[in-house]
């Protein structure tokens, strides 16, 4: 049984974005502010942050939507809807992955805890771009 009304969740579900989510914002602010410069919403596959030149797609994945290890967990409500929507999120990001891996890109998935820490995910992103840019050089 859900503790909140139809009208109510309605509201809220209504209100959670798939583009231009704010851990989306957060991790552009930080690679805008060094200079860097992407793509956002890049190609079929929709990647969040895209360096096209370099094939590098980043994706900022909510801890509950995508099935965070860490902190995703079951709502206990309206199970035979929850279980099924989430496993087929999971399931599309690893086949998104695994397209873009064929198509020659590296990608990242970004979890939006490991946000609280930019400067780790900064130096990651950085790291990449800088072995794709090596390997373009030889």
């Amino acid at each position: 049984m859900d503790r909140i009304s139809k009208q109510k969740r309605s509201r809220i579900m209504s209100a959670i974005h798939s583009k231009n989510t704010r851990p989306e914002i957060i991790l552009r602010k930080v690679l805008w502010s060094k200079g860097l410069k992407y793509r956002i919403h890049y190609g079929k596959e929709m990647i969040d942050i895209a360096f096209p030149a370099e094939r590098l797609a980043i994706f900022v994945d909510g801890c509950f939507w995508h099935g965070c290890p860490v902190h995703s967990h079951l709502p206990e409500s309206n199970k035979e809807y929850w279980l099924p929507k989430l496993k087929k999120n999971i399931e599309r990001d690893a086949a998104k992955s695994e397209q873009l891996k064929i198509e020659g890109w590296h990608v990242m998935r970004i979890w939006e805890h490991e946000l609280s820490d930019t400067g780790v995910i900064l130096r990651k992103i950085q790291n990449a771009l800088e072995a794709k840019n090596n390997q373009r050089a030889q």
